[in-house]
């Protein structure tokens, strides 16, 4: 990640770009082909990975809905071993990750070539995204798979149930655990990393409470890909959560977070100002919390959430008393009341009210500032047999901004038992940051980003369930406003007055179209397998602009993703075997198409067996073949490593 004085540093070079600063669910009823490790708790209940809030932010059931959804069950967090919750997403079509050095560092993830900034991010009911960092975004880099149970993916727009932010779509993450009892896990392994973690989770009466803790340690590599002194991180985190029945129809619903994070980077030093080792440090504290109650009877369900995100930044270096400090301070509070109405045997209406206020202060002289919005909509749904239909309306009013609308229409049609036929058309819509519109980078003039996103696709069951599956989904999304970073560097005038380190403009038009394709096969305990394909074409058509025609930055056009996971008896032990294979092309690092980012292949071999009941002795190898590659320019990544590790049920 570049910070405040890293954006100073690379102004006074005379280049910068937007891609280079960012600072940074729910569900239903079991069913059939889910066994019980892929399920999940809400509001006291066993929930099936089956069922997902992205599509229309009331529960629904993945295979009603035209969204190009994917989700990811606890059962297979835990069967990939790691704890870098980016081998696990890039298990999703359409998704690709960046990260700035070892584990820790800011980590960027985009949807079929969206800016890692508008993907709207979802802890347990909480949007994470972080109001004080430039683009507004969430960075990865602060959230390990410890204690998480359940990912869901929605791939393309989607303002109309999520509003701001969800441009490139929508990742929900809950952290509660499938089981009750209790659970823990230690591991050691390359770079002397060490992690723990631990959950219980227990019914008493007709409470549901849950509680997971983790720590992480790791001396990491030089972020400064070249550089000579590693760059550790540190982690310790806590979530928790109650789920309180006051009545058969009534539950209380609370949800908290807390993550407090020590990161080495590097930075540009005076007087070369160019990427070198630094002694500097990032502090990182995050909190979240949800409390919401929710009635549901009689085809009538109703609920009412209050969440607060409250993020601190700090950026300093121990060791020169003349370093250039930087600190930021990001702060939502967001209130929502929702209704889910059974119309009829066919029609269902979802209604949306929700206020959101939104405050930052950044900079080391303290530059504090605050917005807010105010959102309606009305999503309606209808299930005609083998044909299910929605769409809806959103209202936003933004204080800065005034009223902005989007549209937005799916269908999903069966045509067969097992066959789906899908198509949707959404609209995005994303203020700009507190920070590119009030920072000492900022500018006021700044207009929303918007979208409109069209795809379709056939489908198989889908990626958790018994057999064979297989989708193929072609999209495009059109984006216009899109904003980014100019640099001042040699101009004193026009958009540059007064801003000599540069600042945020809309200069951008893009494009970006592309095919999202999965295959697999589920043998359930026996042997599961797939490979997903991305195409994703991006291209900036802002017209007279230097850049035009230019691919997006790091936006490779080409990954692949194989997984296989085998598992029975060998010398009569159970045993488990999983190979990963992530293959992606080549890219840009930079708007201009300057430097070039090779492609590169990953191969990832994990093993695990039984050693008693309830114990599980477990170990991986990454990179066994010690790929040298790059997802953002000058910056290291891991090379060969391996790790062991136990895991623990009662």
């Amino acid at each position: 990640m570049l910070h405040y004085k890293n954006i100073l540093s690379l102004s006074l070079l005379g280049s910068c770009a937007l891609s280079a600063l960012s600072v940074p669910a729910y569900a239903q009823e079991s069913e059939d082909n889910f066994s019980d490790d892929d399920t999940v708790f809400t509001a006291s209940d066993i929930r099936d990975i089956a069922i997902v809030v992205t599509a229309s932010g009331s529960e629904t059931r993945i295979s009603n809905t035209g969204h190009a959804i994917s989700v990811i069950g606890e059962d297979e967090i835990q069967r990939v071993q790691t704890q870098d919750i980016t081998t696990i997403l890039e298990r999703v079509p359409g998704v690709t990750t960046t990260r700035n050095g070892p584990i820790g560092g800011f980590t960027g993830v985009r949807i079929r070539g969206s800016e890692a900034e508008q993907v709207l991010v979802l802890v347990d009911g909480v949007r994470v995204n972080d109001p004080s960092s430039p683009g507004g975004g969430f960075d990865f880099g602060n959230l390990l798979s410890g204690g998480l149970s359940k990912i869901e993916v929605l791939r393309g727009s989607n303002s109309i149930i999520w509003g701001s932010q969800a441009i490139g779509g929508v990742i929900n993450v809950t952290t509660s655990s499938s089981e009750n009892g209790v659970s823990a896990n230690a591991e050691y392994g390359r770079d002397d990393t060490r992690s723990f973690n631990a959950s219980i989770n227990q019914n008493i009466g007709p409470l549901n409470i849950g509680l997971s803790s983790g720590y992480f340690n790791s001396d990491g590599f030089s972020s400064f890909d070249g550089g000579t002194e590693d760059d550790g991180f540190e982690q310790f985190y806590i979530n928790g959560r109650a789920d309180l029945s006051i009545t058969d129809n009534l539950t209380a619903q609370i949800r908290g977070r807390f993550a407090d994070g020590r990161l080495e980077i590097d930075g540009f030093p005076a007087p070369a100002f160019a990427f070198a080792d630094t002694n500097e440090l990032q502090d990182t504290q995050e909190i979240s919390v949800y409390g919401g109650l929710e009635y549901s009877g009689n085809g009538f369900n109703l609920s009412a959430a209050y969440s607060l995100l409250d993020n601190n930044r700090d950026n300093f270096d121990p060791t020169n008393e003349f370093s250039f400090d930087f600190f930021s301070r990001g702060r939502t509070e967001r209130a929502e009341l929702r209704a889910n109405i059974d119309l009829s045997n066919q029609f269902t209406l979802d209604l949306g009210a929700e206020n959101e206020e939104s405050a930052f202060t950044t900079g080391p002289f303290g530059v504090s500032a605050g917005s807010g919005i105010d959102s309606l909509y009305a999503y309606l749904s209808a299930d005609f047999d083998r044909l299910t239909v929605a769409g809806g309306v959103r209202l936003d009013d933004h204080e800065q901004f005034g009223t902005e609308v989007t549209f937005g229409a799916n269908a999903i049609y069966n045509l067969t038992d097992t066959i789906n036929l899908k198509a949707a058309y959404n609209e995005g819509f994303k203020a700009p940051s507190l920070f590119q519109l009030l920072s000492d980078f900022g500018n006021e003039t700044l207009n929303p980003e918007e979208s409109k996103s069209y795809e379709i696709g056939i489908s198989s069951a889908d990626r958790n369930a018994g057999g064979i599956f297989w989708e193929i989904t072609a999209y495009k999304r059109d984006t216009d406003n899109q904003i980014d970073f100019i640099s001042c560097f040699g101009m004193t005038d026009g958009i540059c007055t007064d801003r000599p380190f540069g600042t945020f403009d809309n200069i951008i038009e893009t494009r970006a179209r592309g095919i999202d394709a999965q295959l697999g096969l589920n043998i359930t305990d026996f042997f599961v397998t797939s490979v997903i394909y991305s195409y994703v074409d991006t291209e900036n058509q802002s017209v007279g602009n230097a850049n035009e025609g230019n691919d997006l930055a790091r936006r490779p056009e080409n990954a692949i993703t194989f997984s296989s996971d085998w598992s029975g008896e060998i010398a009569s032990r159970p045993v488990g075997i999983g190979l990963d294979v992530r293959m992606v092309g080549d890219s840009f690092d930079d708007a201009g198409n300057n430097t070039e980012l090779d492609g590169f292949t990953l191969v990832n071999l994990r093993a695990s067996t039984e050693i008693t009941d309830g114990f599980e002795l477990y170990g991986r190898l990454e990179n066994i073949f010690d790929a040298q590659y790059q997802t953002a320019a000058g910056f290291g990544t891991p090379g060969f490593g391996g790790f062991i590790g136990i895991r623990a049920k009662f």
